[in-house]
């Protein structure tokens, strides 16, 4: 028997989930219908390797080629689980046998910001089109955000010869994330890097200057902008989940097979999620979170793909049980990371070298939960170790030297 697969979304998720599916059933239908105008590429190459001279054909991921019908441009504007059918917004039905939502997430927009011209909330290849075409020699960037995507984007747009001018309203780069001290010294880096840092600073005033925009930030800076690219975090695409009845708590909640749960709190037959959209329950001590890093999307997605087949097949899906990891560059730093880092938690940090080489430790309670490897290589598997074992800490002192930096 010949099964169909849909799976809705276009990113890393359903990509992998497609070449999942076709490894083990190389007779199924497997369909992938994206909104977005390109066919699923790797989302991290926007901030890095693009910036970096990579070529925008190899940030593609070739899903076509694993003989899956790809369908860019074409939105999903209702899931009926019942009549196992997905409807487009031009009407069009697929029906199916095993469902993927690999819906993603979409970037947050500040209010007060034009809706038109040169600002972009940052996260897909139009988005890096739009920025690349007003980056460069004799262009300002003003980046709002000093997260995950607003670091990286300043760096590769410096690194790109344009004038960065960076605002947020932590105190640091990373501020959110990273113990204090590193916060100050990774923003100093920035400054060194030519970038303007201005911390503890929000947008005041916008408005459309010709093809710019004219920014006033709250310290009293104010500047005319080739680009504002937003990085402030995103939202899960969690509408269609809920629309269709599917229990729905900060993103679409999944058991630990991955399948969708109801409202009754029973899986959906042949209803999958994976990445950034999906709820997952984590073990202790991480608890029931989303994670909105390729790791978790490769993974996530390629194990979605193995059991929905297994799922068609009349099989059990199996567990998915890896702790993904995600890693960063900024300029000349990097790291690697598992699990929970937030600056709010109790930290252990134990360095090589102050804020240069390093590992921190963070803990909930008496739990680790998560671990930031500070240009510290080789450590990731160490790293999941420490959390999963799920042992209390009764002598911080314990964590100094566990991981070598």
């Amino acid at each position: 028997m010949s099964h169909r697969y849909v799976l809705v979304g276009g990113g890393m998720a359903a990509d992998a989930a497609a070449k999942a599916i076709r490894a083990a059933d190389p007779q199924g239908a497997v369909t992938l219908v994206t909104a977005e105008p390109d066919a699923p590429y790797r989302r991290p190459h926007l901030s890095k390797a693009l910036w970096s001279g990579g070529a925008e054909a190899k940030a593609f991921l070739g899903t076509a080629g694993h003989g899956v019908e790809v369908m860019t441009g074409r939105a999903v504007t209702g899931i009926d689980t019942r009549a196992h059918r997905v409807t487009l917004e031009d009407g069009q039905a697929l029906e199916y046998d095993q469902l993927l939502i690999a819906a993603g997430a979409r970037a947050r927009r500040l209010p007060g910001l034009p809706e038109e011209g040169p600002v972009v909330a940052y996260r897909s290849f139009a988005d890096y089109r739009l920025a690349r075409s007003r980056a460069g020699e004799g262009r300002r960037t003003l980046v709002v955000g000093g997260g995950f995507v607003g670091a990286e984007l300043a760096a590769g747009l410096a690194a790109a010869g344009t004038a960065v001018h960076m605002a947020f309203p932590e105190t640091g780069l990373g501020a959110g994330r990273f113990p204090a001290g590193l916060a100050e010294a990774l923003t100093e880096r920035y400054r060194a890097r030519g970038v303007d840092v201005h911390a503890g600073t929000k947008l005041d005033a916008a408005e459309r200057s010709g093809e710019c925009v004219m920014v006033r930030l709250t310290d009293g800076f104010e500047a005319e902008f080739d680009l504002v690219a937003l990085g402030v975090g995103v939202e899960p695409n969690v509408e269609l989940a809920r629309a269709a009845g599917l229990r729905v708590e900060d993103g679409v909640v999944v058991d630990a097979a991955l399948r969708v749960i109801d409202d009754s709190g029973s899986p959906v037959p042949g209803v999958f999620a994976a990445g950034d959209v999906a709820s997952f329950p984590w073990p202790r001590p991480l608890g029931r979170s989303r994670v909105e890093h390729e790791d978790a999307a490769v993974t996530m997605g390629a194990h979605a793909g193995r059991q929905m087949v297994a799922q068609a097949r009349g099989e059990e899906p199996a567990l998915y049980e890896h702790l993904p990891f995600f890693y960063s560059d900024l300029f000349s730093d990097g790291y690697e990371a598992v699990g929970r880092l937030d600056g709010r938690l109790r930290m252990v940090e134990d360095w090589k070298r102050p804020f240069e080489e390093g590992v921190v430790y963070y803990l909930d309670g008496d739990r680790v939960v998560g671990v930031l490897l500070w240009n510290t290589w080789g450590q990731v598997d160490a790293a999941r170790e420490v959390i999963m074992a799920d042992q209390p800490i009764a002598d911080e002192s314990s964590l100094i030297g566990r991981l070598p930096a």
